[in-house]
């Protein structure tokens, strides 16, 4: 009953759509007709402006923080990472990207990832971050550093584990990190073929 509890738990609340609810709320648009079709902050921010974009960036992430602190006070305790928490990082992840709410189109999954990773494998995702900007401030493209950062996820969770900081739990957290970094490729799938074809759109 408790994973179960779980992991529903994790994807209603991922699902929450709050990109879409701030450009509603502001102009009345559907965030989903404009610009990449996604709820997520980048395509918020070029709605709605940037304090929209934060705001749903903040939010995005704090559910994914959420989901997890939710495993940890449905089972009582925390000892470690478990294949319960694993479950749940990856629902809160999927109920972002396809959210029960909006027929099951939502956003790319980044943000509500960075929230899940602060509290799992904090080293990790501090050197991804590095990865994200990085490619965004030479390349000015969003998706790139966003594909790049969730690629490397895995690569750096393994370094941290073997060279900074023991990941407690490191199994299950490897595990919701393949996870979450397949998806939110797969998510940009689109943003693959327009980089490719030189048609994507630069962030300003």
């Amino acid at each position: 009953m408790i994973p179960t509890l779980v992991i529903v738990g994790a994807y209603l609340l991922g699902s929450i759509p709050f990109g879409y609810l701030i450009v509603r709320a502001r102009s009345g648009a559907d965030i989903r007709d404009i610009g990449s079709g996604g709820t997520g902050a980048t395509n918020v921010s070029r709605r709605a402006g940037k304090a929209a974009g934060i705001a749903t960036l903040l939010l995005d992430a704090g559910k994914g923080a959420a989901a997890i602190a939710f495993a940890i006070w449905v089972q009582g305790s925390y000892d470690g990472v478990n294949w319960i928490v694993a479950a749940a990082a990856l629902s809160v992840v999927s109920g972002h990207c396809f959210p029960i709410w909006l027929g099951f189109r939502g956003g790319k999954g980044v943000a509500t990832g960075v929230g899940v990773f602060v509290v799992l494998a904090p080293v990790a995702l501090a050197l991804v971050a590095v990865v994200f900007v990085s490619i965004v401030f030479w390349t000015r493209y969003v998706s790139f550093g966003s594909i790049s950062a969730a690629a490397a996820l895995p690569l750096f969770i393994c370094l941290q584990n073997a060279l900074i900081k023991p990941v407690p739990g490191v199994r299950p957290v490897m595990f919701s990190a393949i996870g979450a970094a397949a998806l939110v490729i797969f998510m940009h799938r689109a943003n693959i073929a327009r980089l490719i074809a030189g048609a994507e759109n630069k962030f300003r």
